[in-house]
């Protein structure tokens, strides 16, 4: 059977288990759950040593964990964009932001571009995103404008975990299009606001999106209200593995009580939770064992955790091998809900219903990019270019990425280098200096797949 093939067949049985599954599971809900920064090795069931994560590591067990789940680009903004359009973010000038920053109010996603809330909201889903958005700082990028019945949440890259300050000063903690008063902890409010979407009645279907912005910096932990969060460098200097572990405590903790609220208002059963991460970690991560970090197309800078559980439907205590990304997520939701892409701008995500079902795995080739770098993975095999240099790791033997093999396989070197640069040149090009720090002159293009 060949590639084309191969994909015909699996395209077939994820048409056949959703068919099943809207037998079984007429409009199922939909809880997304993102970290923020948080890296491969940052949960107990992926090898965190220092520190336990209790609730997600029984989340594994009750449900599939993917061991080769990538984030669609290594920095959020691309992510994100990835995430609510169902595209490869270089398709619009918002992904090309690595990241946005929070003084920026010129750019975010067009204000008529489809996005996953927007489709379901068409398919009568009620769409809530509580967390951090990143797509657009001001009103009409922002979340309210693109599918989202109810926002509460940060708008910007981060911010301070007890001021809510952001990285220009201002307070960035809205109740959808106004600024919120409320104080406390950001993981705590989060927290809070799923639980009280959960346990309220519901006449349709929904789609919660919860987006901590932990463990991003700044890396204070629920007891440090007292640190001075003014100080010059506070949010994105300092930190300790401490704090980090604290952080990551306390958002699984909450992760627990909205899955406990869940199971409360008897909507487990017919409700798909998937968790998982925007990027690869940070200073405080724990990657091992790959290599380098957030902003890097190693690695280390892209797979991280994804675990997903729908009791009933996904068989328990399961490990997939099964090459995705954060694109692939979109498209699967999209598919298990009914609701259906924009023919205008058509999913480079693949639903993965029949692998969450205890289907076969299949090929996915995914492509990535950031300035001055772009990679490549299809099946064990991996194209990396970074700096001018150009690399083939085998992934199946080397995860580190240590050994290039690139004089040895040059056969398969110089196909995925090609279909690399077929892709790329799909994509929006990097903007130069000065077009980034203003307006991308090449919109439009990458309007089709």
């Amino acid at each position: 059977m060949d590639r084309r093939q191969f994909l015909q067949t699996a395209v077939a049985a994820t048409a056949l288990t959703r068919e099943a599954l809207a037998a079984r599971n007429p409009r199922p809900n939909v809880l997304f759950i993102l970290a923020d920064d948080m890296g491969y090795g940052d949960l107990s069931c992926y090898g965190r040593p220092d520190y336990k994560t209790p609730v997600l590591d029984t989340m594994a067990r009750e449900g599939m964990k993917f061991m080769d789940n990538y984030a669609s680009a290594p920095v959020c903004t691309p992510t994100r964009t990835a995430f609510h359009s169902g595209r490869y973010a270089q398709r619009l000038e918002v992904g090309l932001r690595e990241p946005l920053t929070d003084g920026n109010n010129d750019i975010g996603i067009p204000e008529n571009h489809p996005t996953i809330a927007a489709q379901m909201q068409k398919n009568g889903y009620e769409t809530i995103l509580i967390g951090k958005w990143h797509l657009g700082n001001v009103e009409k990028f922002g979340p309210n404008r693109h599918g989202f019945d109810e926002f509460y949440g940060i708008n910007g890259s981060g911010a301070d975990y007890f001021t809510h300050k952001n990285t220009v000063g201002k307070v960035d903690l809205y109740e959808n299009l106004v600024p919120s008063k409320d104080e406390g902890y950001l993981t705590d409010l989060f927290t809070d606001r799923a639980i009280k979407v959960l346990t309220r009645k519901h006449v349709k279907p929904f789609f919660l999106s919860l987006q901590y912005n932990a463990p991003h910096w700044p890396w204070d932990g629920p007891e440090d209200k007292n640190a001075n969060h003014d100080a010059p460098g506070h949010m994105q200097a300092g930190g300790s593995q401490v704090a980090y572990g604290a952080m990551m405590r306390r958002m699984d903790q909450g992760i627990g009580r909205v899955l406990r609220a869940l199971k409360t208002a008897k909507l487990e059963r017919n409700t798909l939770v998937v968790f998982t991460s925007d990027n690869g970690g940070e200073r405080y991560s724990y990657n091992w064992p790959f290599s380098f970090q957030k902003m890097n197309l190693w690695e280390g800078g892209l797979r991280v955790p994804a675990i997903a559980r729908w009791p009933g439907v996904i068989p328990a205590n399961r490990t997939s091998h099964q090459a995705c990304a954060t694109i692939d997520w979109t498209a699967t939701f999209l598919g298990i809900t009914g609701a259906k892409a924009d023919t205008a701008y058509p999913l480079d995500g693949v639903d993965l219903t029949s692998v969450l079902t205890g289907g076969a795995e299949f090929d996915r080739t995914l492509f990535f990019r950031m300035t001055g770098m772009g990679a490549c993975r299809s099946g064990k095999w991996k194209y990396l270019a970074e700096g001018g240099n150009e690399h083939l790791f085998d992934l199946s033997v080397d995860p580190g990425e240590k050994g290039d093999l690139k004089v040895i396989h040059t056969e398969i070197f110089t196909g995925l280098k090609s279909q690399y640069e077929k892709w790329n040149a799909q994509m929006l090009p990097i903007p130069t200096a000065a077009a980034g720090a203003g307006k991308d002159k090449a919109k439009g293009k990458g309007k089709g797949k």
